[in-house]
């Protein structure tokens, strides 16, 4: 899940439990927005020019479960993580002779096996930027760790020296700096492992959902994206079954990883807002039709993303998913939360997306996603088991 790195930048948000919020709006002649269903979040992060949104929305989910736990508030850091998986991924990336996507992008489930692997630890403990900015800044570290693992691959020893791993951890502690053994937090000394045991969440309790036709339903599949270099596993749902679960969990309290594809037109960053809008013809009537009809393209276009005020959009099968993802039209773009669910001024529901691209207007570092934009665009979720509805979670023999 990769961003577009040149959209992203860094930020602060607190963001409590809600219902009936005050309408929000990012243009008075366009969208507005009222929150129904808000549930816990902390503050919004900036991954800045770092390809690391997969770590950020899934700590910001890890985070929000601490809370609906009881859990004090916390930043955990992103960086440890990423950290640790760069050195997982070469790993893997040397086994298969190179044959493995190694770039920054990975998935929540990253997250989840490097927790359980390397425990975890509090940003303030490990921002992870020891080169010089104070934000992330990925280009040269990116293009260096690269650089490393294709010169290993090419062995011109003929054979992998015992020294190459040790040269991988130098690289990494230079950029993000060495890995503490011991720390303290809040007047108590800990490990990574102590801290995350001490965390009020069961690792075991988190599962992947996604909704594809290419593989049988209410059973597990790798899904088949780049960033999926570990290889794991998802749940498979029928669409309307992952949107129940989806909407079962926002109303009992939870929060969700959410992976998606922002390649959309109607995806628009400065509006803050995604929405799949109908362009089809044969689907409109009367009037509508007719005026439709005469437009020219661009007049189309203009009237389909201008976001100046609500519109029909598009209605999403199963069949519609399967073709954009055969298709490459959707892709593994980008990892966020989401915290809830709003309507806007014609009752539409959008689903409210904490973002990783720093405190911003309109929403202040939050996204509205239409409904349809989450059916046709979701590639997978992570969520805690115990937020799928008890019929579902039979199916999946969870």
């Amino acid at each position: 899940m990769k961003i577009k790195l040149f959209f992203a930048v860094a930020g602060l948000l607190c963001c409590g439990m809600a219902s009936a919020q005050q309408p929000q709006t990012a243009d008075p002649e366009g969208y507005v927005f009222t929150d129904v269903k808000i549930n816990p979040a902390t503050s919004v992060k900036d991954q800045s020019r770092s390809g690391t949104c997969w770590a950020y929305s899934a700590l910001g989910f890890l985070e929000s479960e601490i809370l609906r736990a009881g859990g004090e508030e916390m930043d955990l850091a992103p960086m440890w993580i990423v950290r640790n998986i760069y050195f997982e991924k070469a790993v893997k990336y040397i086994r298969l002779h190179g044959a493995l996507n190694f770039a920054v992008g990975g998935n929540g489930g990253d997250v989840i096996t490097a927790i359980r692997d390397y425990g975890i630890v509090p940003t303030e403990v490990y921002p992870g930027l020891n080169y010089g900015t104070d934000k992330p800044f990925f280009y040269e570290i990116d293009a260096v760790l690269k650089a490393y693992v294709e010169a290993v691959v090419k062995a011109p020893n003929k054979k992998l020296s015992t020294a190459w791993q040790d040269g991988l951890n130098g690289i990494l502690d230079a950029y993000f700096g060495k890995m503490p053994e011991t720390f303290t937090y809040k007047g108590k000394e800990y490990t990574p492992k102590s801290f995350a045991a001490s965390l009020p969440i069961d690792l075991d309790n988190y599962v992947d959902l996604t909704s594809y036709t290419h593989h049988p339903f209410y059973e597990s599949f790798i899904l088949e994206i780049p960033d999926n270099w570990r290889w794991h596993s998802q749940y498979n749902l029928p669409l309307d079954e992952l949107m129940q679960v989806l909407d079962y969990a926002i109303d009992n309290g939870y929060t969700a990883e959410w992976g998606a594809d922002v390649s959309e037109l109607g995806f628009n960053r400065t509006k803050a807002i995604g929405i799949i809008p109908e362009d089809d013809v044969e689907s409109m009537e009367g009037t509508e039709a007719e005026r439709w009809g005469k437009l020219t393209a661009a007049e189309r276009q203009q009237a389909l993303y201008s976001f100046d005020k609500p519109i029909r959009e598009k209605k999403i099968t199963q069949q519609m998913r399967q073709e954009a993802f055969d298709n490459f039209e959707t892709t593994d773009d980008h990892g966020m939360q989401i915290v809830g669910y709003a309507t806007d001024q014609t009752g539409a529901r959008f689903y409210k997306i904490k973002n990783s691209w720093d405190v911003r207007p309109p929403y202040d570092g939050y996204y509205y996603f239409s409904r349809p934009f989450v059916e046709y665009k979701t590639m997978s979720i992570m969520i805690n088991k115990n937020a799928i509805p008890k019929a579902i979670r039979k199916k999946l023999g969870l």
